[in-house]
């Protein structure tokens, strides 16, 4: 309850998904205190790690943001997207377990037990129309896959100059030299663009026939719905799949939510705006009307939280330009500086 109501201090809605990543954290630092006091304990833990499913701009990432500033275990954050499969040119996964080791300042004891977030997980899904060898998908979920379940990671990758170098004059190093992956949190996220398809045609049948079932469900109520296969028809191997046994799923944002994020978020883009006024000594004064009118225009970029920045931007682009040079004191906002846009 702490973690989530640090959460929700940031982050508007996605209680679901708060809900869990509490409970994983919480769970996961439990397991690590157990592991440091008897070793035995930690022998027949399994894993929670978590796949998160939403659309862009809800939050998915920014949940993960907050809670690293909260936990005490080294945090990596990186993009899927990035890894091929390994002998072939971009990163490895085993570099973020390298990482790791990096964020607890060489302490391989406390890496071991940290937590790594995946981002864009689905677009390293497989394509089964994909010609030629699928290093950037099927290949990484591999790679990956060894990770979360448990392998020996070596600090130092066979192409690293000091380790060559080391080896050539006969030095050992009597420091450990690998980390294992077995107590590593994993938690990855992406959109899943037309997931929500492949539930549908499993919940309501085929488009054709007597035997379609039109329940009327929504796309966000659909992903919600999601099953081991319907990761597996996307382009996720199986394996894969089952490693990942916490699913939750990110709701889309309406235009109610939108406003709530302005008015309500601590880190709000509307503080920023504010604060960027204030230090040409602009005391910025916005009101409700005109926020709503904000959020109206925001949720037609169709890219969640992230299009007020595009609107905020775009309306206040001349005033930021000109009024520092210009003008000090209160500055009540026009509510009708938003029309014709």
């Amino acid at each position: 309850k702490e973690i989530k109501a640090h959460l929700d201090r940031f982050v508007i809605k996605q209680d679901d998904a708060k809900k869990v990543l509490s409970i994983a954290v919480c769970d996961h630092f439990n397991h690590v205190k157990s592991c440091l006091k008897l070793k035995d304990m930690c022998k027949n833990y399994h894993k929670q790690n978590v796949i998160m499913v939403g659309p862009t701009g809800v939050g998915k990432t920014f949940l993960i943001q907050c809670i690293a500033d909260l936990i005490g275990v080294p945090f990596v954050k990186s993009d899927a997207t990035k890894f091929t499969e390994t002998g072939y040119v971009g990163g490895d996964v085993e570099d973020l377990v390298r990482q790791l080791v990096s964020k607890a300042n060489g302490n391989t004891d406390l890496a071991q037990y940290g937590i790594i977030y995946l981002d864009e997980i689905d677009k390293i899904s497989g394509s089964s129309d994909k010609v030629g060898k699928d290093v950037s998908g099927r290949g990484v979920q591999s790679n990956l896959l060894k990770l979360m379940e448990e392998t020996d990671v070596p600090l130092k990758t066979a192409w690293d100059i000091q380790s060559q170098l080391q080896g050539f004059l006969g030095k050992k190093n009597k420091k450990k030299e690998t980390i294992n992956t077995r107590h590593i949190l994993f938690i990855v996220s992406g959109a899943f663009d037309g997931l929500q398809n492949i539930v549908r045609k499993r919940i309501e049948g085929s488009k054709f026939g007597f035997e379609r079932k039109n329940r009327g469900y929504k796309d966000n109520q659909l992903v919600g719905f999601s099953s081991t296969q319907d990761f597996i028809d996307y382009g996720l191997e199986s394996e894969f799949v089952g490693r990942l046994p916490v699913r939750v799923v990110c709701n889309s944002l309406d235009e109610n939510d939108l406003f709530q994020i302005l008015k309500e978020s601590e880190t709000s883009i509307l503080n920023q705006l504010i604060a960027s006024f204030k230090y040409y000594d602009i005391d910025t004064i916005i009101s409700d009307k005109l926020l709503k009118k904000i959020a109206s225009l925001a949720i037609m970029e169709k890219t969640g939280a992230r299009g007020l920045m595009t609107v905020i931007e775009k309306a206040f682009r001349d005033f930021k330009f000109e009024l520092p040079n210009e003008f000090k004191g209160k500055w009540t906002v026009s509510d009708d500086i938003l029309d014709g846009s």
